[in-house]
């Protein structure tokens, strides 16, 4: 599998966690940055939080102090606690691995966050 694989997705109610994992183990080039993009229905594609190999993370502002990106990169895995959620954060969760030297861009399928009651 050449394609991250995103899962942890699902149902919640607003004010509760959930967490997110991106296993890019498939990629066996050295990843740069890894990042979590969000695409809510007739809503573009955003970037929620990205974190560079260093450990140096930058977050939207919607999402500062709720949500926090890690990774481990030995396993090439990303990690997105969401904490606090809002109805707002409902959006497919698409997790994104670039590479250090070329810069090629890995995109995985999403997976669905639906904050409802």
């Amino acid at each position: 599998q050449v394609q991250p694989v995103e899962s942890g997705g699902g149902l919640v109610q607003p004010g509760w966690s959930l967490g997110l994992s991106c296993a890019a183990s498939g990629i066996i080039f050295s990843i740069s940055d890894m990042a979590w993009y969000r695409q809510a229905p007739g809503k573009q594609r955003e970037l929620v939080a990205v974190i560079t190999s260093d450990g140096n993370t930058n977050y939207t502002d919607s999402v500062k102090g709720r949500f926090t990106i890690s990774r481990d990169n030995a396993k090439n895995t990303a990690y997105l606690q969401m904490d606090s959620l809002e109805p707002e954060d409902t959006a497919v969760y698409i997790c994104n691995a670039r590479l250090g030297k070329s810069r090629i861009n890995f995109w995985g399928q999403g997976t669905q966050v639906t904050v409802s009651s």
